[in-house]
């Protein structure tokens, strides 16, 4: 693998190298570049270069690129698909969900190629306009996380490329092979020379550099929260324009009147999805008190019914590195330490053959945990939850609004009334009521808090790319006249 710059594949400048593990097995899967600031700066000369033509390009020209991108992934999907299976371990049934999800994606933003309007506003007279178009901001640098590779490379690319910016994409050290993958379905679709630049490389060593540097005009990072306020902090340097997506800490709330049945599909899907690894993630179950030992045993049963091992047959993949593996058995043991129980799981799977040495650890589920808890304030992003009763409405609001975080929310009842009042008392980005997420395409991904600023997705997802211009005009005939200047100054001129 290599990176991408100026329209040719390279090694680093120094040559240099980092190992991507397999995190089924803990064994190398391959190596890639550990890009240098040399290389940023040749990245950031490339696309500063290539920002005049395509700019000047058509969105629907732009768009044709993007259409056929989708031809191509669409061709060799299952590529794509047994791809992220070996780099994140995602069982079958989730890659292929998020190859649906990268072809939705792109087809979504290029249909935007016509959609994309600005306004001509009266000035002071009929004959003095007020131009307001939409521009490029020129340079975007996208930093896409692990969790989702396919997915979150798309939702940064698409948008950005049909906008008429140019693009210096940096992944996650933990997936690298999938955003080469998706970025060579680009570069065959048509990219042209320097419009799309790929690094790699560890965060710590280029990420401040990249995001300070002077020729970039917006930043968009999909990750944790510590991180995007560092990256708040050098990107104030050069004022790049930030869209940031952090962390999230989801409270997921099953009311007296729930299907019950509904919410537990749902709370499978929105707890175990990718481990536990997403930001939307089920992270704090609340349950009313009334239904609550019903639903609890339900609940534990169908987990320790879910299967840990192979990402092609199992329910439940590894997850992606030996850290967050260590974290997932601190947690617990921070929970036994405190007195918590632990009604299933708490474990590092027993399996054996080549999966014996993968980053597997049990879905699990603590009980009596308090609302001031690390459990309860802290993102876990792991296949952990913990779980405590409530009995009223105000408790419900109260808690569920208790987090720095504020991305995803869960709500299940009939009751339309607290369907509606929840939609405004609940503050978060997102509320899912009697469904599970993903977020659409269509939808603007956003938060409260902690989680961030600016969004992703839907027509103001991509208007986030966007700046807006100003273009002040005067087609009359007659004499300037300006109040505050002595006019008759002019006379006779």
């Amino acid at each position: 693998m290599k990176i991408y710059i100026d329209g040719t594949w390279k090694e680093s400048s120094n040559g240099n190298t980092l190992n991507k593990y397999n995190p089924s097995t803990g064994e190398v899967l391959d190596t890639f570049p550990a890009a240098t600031k040399d290389d940023i700066d040749a990245a950031m000369d490339s696309a500063e270069s290539a920002f005049p033509s395509w700019s000047d390009m058509g969105t629907q020209e732009r768009a044709k690129i993007l259409y056929k991108a989708v031809e191509l992934i669409s061709q060799k999907r299952g590529e794509l698909e047994n791809l992220l299976t070996l780099e994140v371990g995602k069982i079958k049934r989730e890659a292929i969900d998020e190859v649906d999800g990268v072809i939705d994606q792109i087809q979504y933003y290029a249909e935007f190629e016509r959609k994309l309007t600005g306004d001509i506003v009266e000035g002071s007279s009929s004959k003095r306009k007020i131009f307001q178009y939409k521009v490029p901001y020129g340079i975007v640098v996208a930093i896409t996380p692990w969790n989702f590779p396919a997915a979150m490379v798309v939702r940064k690319l698409a948008p950005a490329l049909l906008t008429g910016n140019t693009v210096i994409l940096k992944p996650s050290s933990d997936t690298p092979l999938t955003a080469n993958w998706i970025v060579n379905k680009f570069i065959e679709a048509g990219i042209p020379k320097g419009v799309l630049n790929f690094v790699t490389g560890r965060g710590s060593e280029i990420g401040d550099y990249i995001v300070n540097h002077k020729k970039v005009g917006l930043v968009t990072m999909t990750g944790s929260t510590s991180t995007g306020q560092k990256i708040m902090q050098n990107a104030s340097s050069n004022m790049a324009k930030l869209i940031l997506e952090l962390g999230g800490k989801a409270p997921f709330i099953v009311w007296k009147d729930a299907d019950m049945i509904r919410a537990l599909k749902s709370l499978i899907w929105a707890k175990y999805l990718n481990v536990g690894q997403s930001c939307i993630a089920a992270e704090r179950l609340y349950i009313h008190e009334d239904i609550y030992d019903k639903f609890m045993s339900k609940f534990v049963a169908i987990t320790k019914k879910l299967t840990t091992g192979d990402p092609d047959t199992s329910d439940v993949g590894p997850l992606i590195n030996k850290n967050a593996l260590a974290g997932m058995v601190q947690t617990v043991n921070n929970a036994k330490d405190s007195g918590y129980k632990i009604l299933t799981g708490g474990n590092t799977p027993d399996l054996q053959g080549k999966y014996k040495n993968g980053y597997f650890f049990a879905p699990t589920i603590i009980e009596n945990v308090p609302q001031d808890s690390g459990l309860f304030q802290d993102e876990i992003f792991g296949p952990i939850i913990g779980t405590e009763k409530i009995s009223g409405v105000d408790e419900m609001y109260r808690k569920a609004n208790d987090s720095k975080f504020g991305l995803a929310s869960y709500l299940f009842t009939e009751d339309p009334e607290l369907m509606l009042e929840a939609s405004e008392k609940i503050r978060f980005g997102e509320l899912y009521i009697n469904m599970p997420g993903p977020e659409a395409s269509q939808g603007y991904h956003t938060g409260f808090r902690m989680t961030g600023q600016a969004g992703e997705g839907s027509k103001y997802g991509i208007n986030e790319y966007l700046k807006l211009k100003n273009v002040y005009v005067d087609y009359s005939k007659k004499a300037l006249y300006i109040n505050t200047i002595n006019n008759s100054l002019f006379d006779n001129l």
